[in-house]
C-alpha cells in the first residue's frame, strides 16, 4: 500500500477550502435569508394574542369525549396561525344560556359563543355584524333555514355550524313485551299515540300501581322536547312575521290540554312528571328502562348507541311527534347552532375571530358531524347519514321544525310560558288559566 504524506500547510488549505464550501453561501446570502424570513413571519402572524370561546359539550361517539372535536379544531387553528392562542371554557349543558346572559349583563363576554338563533342576544347590540366578512358564495353555501336563523334587521349576526331536531325515542323492547306496534313509518295521530301509551303503561311488579309508563319528559326553560305535542294543533308561541307572542286561543289551548291530559287524565306518565329534572327523566328512560316513549334531541341517538355498545342499552327506534290538527308532525326548538362574535375594539382581532369561526364551521368539519349526531348546515356537504336509517329519517323531518326564540325578550317569555305549562301539568291551574296568565304577564313586559 502506498502511503500519501500531507504537509501541514497543505492540510490547512484543505480545511479552509472545505469550510468555505460549507459556510460561504450562508455568509454571502444571509441578508437575503433574513429578509425572506421576515416576509414569511409578517405574512403568517396576521395577529397575535388570545381569543376566548365558550361552547356546550358535544359527545363524540368515536372518542367518547364531549370536547374532543373542538379541542382538535383549536389545535389545528393554532398550528396554522402562530401567535394565536384559543382559550376554551365549557358551558353548562343545562344552564349555559344563563351563563351567557350573565356574561352580557356583567360585561364579561367571551370573544365567541354559540348564539343559536337566539334573537334576544342578537337584538341587544352586543354582536358584530358579519355581512362584510362573508362572500356571496359563502352565504349561498348555507341551507336557507340555517342562514335565515341568524338574520336580523337585514344583517347577518352569526355563522351557522349545525342543525338539530327533536323526535320521539321508542324503547322497542317494551313495545314488543306488550305487543304494541310502533307507528308505521314513524307517523301516528294523537289518538293512535295515546292508545299506544295507555297499552304501554302497566303494573309490572303486581303491587297494584303502575311502574312502567308510556311517556315521560321534563319541563324547564330552554328545553323544547314537549312542544311537538303542545303545538300539534297549529298553535304558535311567537308569530314568525310580527314576532309577537301568540300562544293563546283555541289551537294553543287544545295543544296544551293534550299534554296536561297525559298525566292528569290518562295517567300514562310517572307521578313526578312536571317536577322531575332532565337527568331524572332521561334516567327513567335510558337507564331504568321504565318508560316506552321519550322526546329528545336527535343527538341522543349516539348516546343510546353508546349504551348498547357497552351492553347497557336496548332496542330502540324513533318516531315523529303525534299529528294533530296542524296536519303534520311538528317539532320545535332552537334547531340551528351558530357562532357569534361579540363586539371587538381591535379590527385585526375581529378578523382573526371570524377566521377561527370559519375554521370551526368548514366543510371538513361538517362532514364529521355524524360523530355528534347532528346535521350539516351547508348544501354541498350532502347527506352524511346515508347508511344510518334512523338519523336519515330525523334529518328529513327537519322541514317540520318550527323556529323559536324569535322574540326580543325570549328568555323572559320562555320562563313565563314554561312555568305556566308546569303549573297546568301539575294540576295547580287549568290550561285556560295558565294560558291567560302567561299572556297577561308577557304583554306586560317592557
Amino acid at each position: 500500500m502506498i502511503r500519501i504524506k500531507y504537509k501541514s500547510f497543505t492540510l490547512f488549505l484543505c480545511l479552509i477550502l472545505i469550510a468555505f464550501i460549507l459556510f460561504a453561501p450562508h455568509l454571502l446570502i444571509r441578508p437575503e435569508i433574513d429578509q425572506l424570513v421576515d416576509k414569511i413571519f409578517v405574512r403568517e402572524i396576521e395577529w397575535q394574542g388570545i381569543i376566548t370561546i365558550r361552547d356546550y359539550p358535544r359527545l363524540d361517539t368515536t372518542t367518547g369525549y364531549k370536547y374532543s372535536w373542538i379541542l382538535k379544531k383549536i389545535k389545528e387553528f393554532e398550528r396554522k396561525n402562530p401567535g394565536v392562542f384559543i382559550e376554551f371554557k365549557p358551558l353548562n349543558e343545562e344552564f349555559g344560556h344563563i351563563e351567557i346572559d350573565t356574561a352580557i349583563k356583567t360585561n364579561s363576554l367571551p370573544d365567541i359563543a354559540p348564539i343559536g338563533s337566539d334573537f334576544e342576544i342578537i337584538s341587544q347590540g352586543v354582536l358584530e355584524p358579519l355581512d362584510e366578512y362573508l362572500t356571496k358564495e359563502e352565504i349561498d353555501s348555507y341551507k336557507l333555514n340555517a342562514i335565515s336563523s341568524v338574520k336580523y334587521g337585514g344583517r347577518i349576526w352569526g355563522i351557522p355550524y349545525m342543525m338539530e331536531n327533536y323526535c320521539l325515542f321508542l324503547n322497542l323492547d317494551l313495545f314488543n313485551q306488550r305487543g304494541v306496534k310502533p307507528p308505521k313509518d314513524g307517523n301516528w295521530t294523537y289518538e293512535e299515540f295515546l292508545k299506544s301509551l295507555k297499552e304501554l303503561t302497566y303494573d309490572k311488579d303486581g303491587d297494584g300501581e303502575s311502574d312502567i309508563y308510556g311517556f315521560n319528559s321534563y319541563i324547564m326553560p330552554n328545553s323544547y322536547n314537549i312542544w311537538g305535542i303542545i303545538l300539534s294543533d297549529g298553535g304558535e308561541i311567537v308569530d314568525y312575521k310580527t314576532r309577537r307572542y301568540s300562544f293563546y286561543g283555541r289551537e294553543a289551548l287544545s295543544g296544551l290540554k293534550k299534554l296536561v291530559d297525559l298525566k292528569l287524565v290518562h295517567k300514562v306518565t310517572p307521578e313526578n312528571f312536571g317536577t322531575n329534572s332532565a337527568k331524572e327523566a332521561w334516567k327513567s328512560f335510558a337507564i331504568d328502562k321504565k318508560v316506552a316513549v321519550y322526546p329528545g334531541k336527535a343527538s341522543l341517538v349516539n348516546t343510546l348507541k353508546l349504551l348498547n355498545s357497552i351492553g347497557k342499552g336496548f332496542n330502540f327506534n324513533i318516531a315523529n311527534y303525534p299529528i294533530g290538527e296542524a296536519g303534520i308532525p311538528i317539532s320545535s326548538g332552537n334547531t340551528v347552532t351558530a357562532y357569534g362574535v361579540f363586539k371587538q375594539d381591535d379590527k385585526r382581532k375581529l378578523e382573526m375571530c371570524i377566521k377561527f369561526v370559519k375554521h370551526l364551521t368548514d366543510e371538513d368539519g361538517q362532514r364529521e358531524l355524524y360523530k355528534q349526531g347532528v346535521f350539516p348546515v351547508k348544501k354541498k356537504v350532502g347527506e352524511i347519514y346515508k347508511k344510518d336509517k334512523i338519523m336519515s329519517n330525523i334529518e328529513k323531518n327537519l322541514a317540520y321544525s318550527k323556529p323559536i326564540g324569535i322574540h326580543s325578550k325570549w328568555r323572559l317569555v320562555d320562563d313565563i310560558v314554561q312555568s305556566q305549562i308546569r303549573m297546568a301539568v301539575l294540576g295547580k291551574k287549568s290550561p285556560e288559566e295558565a294560558l291567560k296568565e302567561a299572556k297577561e304577564r308577557i304583554e306586560g313586559l317592557r
